[in-house]
């Protein structure tokens, strides 16, 4: 029955027509120049057996099946216009006929050279007529899809398949969309050339008959089981202390046990943990009357030596959050960061790059500063207003970059605190201004914490086992990657006493800014208050707020203050001229409180 689904879709079609056909004729419902070749019999969906559904490129043996595969788009081509039958006509007994092209090579016209007439013995009497008929002319696009990096095993190289969309399929996707297709695998060949002998290139191609795109940010984006849902309402309870570890009224504790399931292979690291939480969970899309979008979506700089776990914040981040990328500045071009214009058989297309393949999701960049700086202005539109207008080639387009940025960058030599940090690390300040958070590691030198580290690196205890056994609190990888996704499901809303705390930091860092040079010029600007409004939703989501609460915007300005006190003095220790923020030698020298609501009061 899986083989005969392929062709049994043609004749069902088929057959729904001459039953609209005839109710027509006995009944009339339907005016009589109704497009009956328009009717199309399209599946939306299929039962998801290993029989008919692929999560990878289908192989040679599923050629001539109905299949659905899920991916995402990298290419998209030019919308033409397709004539599916041409006429032709026989200079020998002037008959006329009408040729079908063939899938399987481009939709192309078989080559005949002998009349099929009867009667009609001669040979290369075929020759077109060059009249187009519009009842056989619909539109064609050919997309390239490539499997979901989620679903392959390490090292393995992603591949992708050719995709053929008719008629109302085309312009339905773009590049960087995830995308649900079902239709027939079909073989497809080019034609050798002249003075070219040997096999024929084949390759598999998917006849669309349905296309879905699946990647829109809504709150069904991604499926959640009951089970974690419960967990999650459970562990901030604040009915019944009998159904297990709830801390609906001691907040602060709840978030540091989730903080300690976060990235637990390295010790410490308190502040930063919490900042990318926060900017995983992210903020609340605005947009106003007129259609100004402001970005929900916070960005993450980290600057630091080597060696002080950066790669691997980025690496854990990569695998924990389902739509990601993980890229090195080294590497990575204009073309590979955006989009890139390629030339085939005589036509231009596009190719998604990592920021467009990454919307909705986490975009991670390591080595950020080895990018040129002619490709690191590109991404000043993609970080910012969450787009990319493209116009290469005569394809003009804009394109959707909704994606959170975690990037990381070694200074130029010794971090030296005499000079700004643009400097030490040569990134400009309207690309720096766009980072809601910049945080600085350095590898200061502290005996006891360096013993504590040795202790916990020497201990060569399995964290994977532990968690998996534990009964204190400790969550897995999956049930934490669907608490970030429930947790961006909520749209909290700004109280009015967050938004005067807000307001009366972004209005303090304005003045210390005309007043000292510690702090830098380029990060108070209104960007600051935006950065602020996003990582104080961001806290709130984290915590299953549905209102930005005080304590939300607290929060906000500790994150903010780490970032606007970069410069360090001679002894190692951040200038802390605020008193916002307790006095710390070193982002990386911060372990978990023992008490974070004392600490939280004392800050405040």
């Amino acid at each position: 029955p899986i083989k005969t689904l392929a062709r049994c879709h043609k004749i069902l079609e088929y057959s729904a027509r001459q039953i609209l056909q005839t109710d027509t004729e006995d009944n009339d419902p339907i005016p009589p120049n109704f497009p009956y070749p328009q009717l199309r019999l399209r599946f939306s969906r299929l039962h998801k057996a290993p029989e008919l559904f692929r999560s990878t490129v289908p192989k040679s043996e599923d050629r001539g099946l109905l299949i659905e595969m899920t991916g995402t788009v990298i290419k998209s081509g030019q919308t033409n216009m397709l004539e599916l039958k041409k006429e032709f006509a026989c200079n020998s007994c002037e008959g006329i006929l009408m040729l079908d092209t063939d899938e399987e090579q481009f939709y192309t016209y078989p080559k005949t050279p002998n009349c099929p007439q009867d009667g009609c013995n001669k040979t290369n009497t075929l020759k077109a007529t060059g009249k187009v008929n519009p009842e056989f002319c619909v539109d064609y696009q050919e997309v390239k899809l490539q499997e979901k990096i989620g679903n392959l095993t390490m090292g393995t190289i992603p591949r992708s398949i050719s995709v053929l969309l008719l008629e109302d399929l085309t312009d339905t996707c773009k590049p960087g969309d995830d995308v649900t297709v079902i239709g027939v695998v079909i073989n497809r060949w080019h034609s050798l050339g002249r003075g070219e002998n040997g096999v024929t290139d084949i390759e598999l191609a998917i006849n669309a008959n349905y296309l879905k795109v699946t990647n829109d940010q809504s709150a069904d984006g991604r499926r959640i089981s009951d089970a974690h849902i419960k967990q999650f309402t459970d562990f901030w309870s604040t009915d019944d202390p009998n159904i297990g570890p709830s801390y609906g009224y001691l907040p602060l504790i709840g978030r540091d046990k989730i903080l300690a399931s976060f990235w637990p292979q390295v010790y410490g690291m308190y502040i930063v943990k919490l900042a990318v939480c926060v900017v995983l969970c992210g903020g609340v899309q605005q947009v106003d009357e007129t259609g100004l979008k402001v970005r929900g979506e916070s960005h993450l700089l980290m600057v630091g030596d080597p060696g002080t776990g950066k790669s691997q914040i980025l690496r854990y981040t990569a695998k924990l959050v389902p739509r990601s990328i993980l890229c090195t500045g080294i590497g990575s071009t204009t073309a590979g960061l955006t989009v890139s214009a390629i030339r085939e058989s005589g036509q231009w297309n596009l190719e998604a790059g990592a920021l467009v393949l990454s919307d909705g999701g986490v975009c991670c960049i390591d080595e950020f500063n080895s990018i040129k700086e002619s490709d690191r202005a590109c991404i000043h539109e993609a970080m910012e207003q969450q787009t990319l207008s493209v116009a290469k080639a005569g394809l003009v387009c804009k394109l959707q970059t909704r994606c959170s940025i975690l990037a990381a960058a070694n200074p130029k030599g010794k971090y030296d605190s005499s000079l700004p940090l643009t400097v030490n690390i040569s990134i400009a300040s309207p690309l720096l201004s766009r980072f809601d958070l910049v945080f600085l590691l350095l590898d200061t030198k502290d005996e006891q914490w360096d013993d504590l580290v040795a202790s916990y690196i020497l201990a060569g205890r399995d964290i994977a086992d532990e968690m998996s056994s534990s009964t204190d609190g400790h969550w897995d990888m999956e049930k934490l990657r669907s608490y970030f996704e429930y947790s961006k499901r909520l749209m909290p809303e700004l109280s009015e006493d967050a938004s005067c705390i807000l307001q009366a930091y972004y209005v303090y860092q304005r003045r210390c800014s005309n007043s000292d040079d510690i702090r830098d010029k380029a990060r108070t600007t209104v960007r600051l208050l935006q950065s602020g409004i996003r990582l104080a939703q961001g806290h709130a989501r984290l915590m299953q707020h549905t209102i930005v609460t005080t304590m939300d915007a607290i929060i906000a300005v500790m994150l903010l203050e780490m970032t606007s006190l970069t410069n360090m003095d001679g002894s190692g220790s951040m200038f802390n001229t605020s008193g916002l923020i307790p006095d710390v030698s070193s982002l990386l020298h911060t372990t978990f409180p023992d008490d974070p609501t004392s600490d939280y009061c004392i800050a405040a």
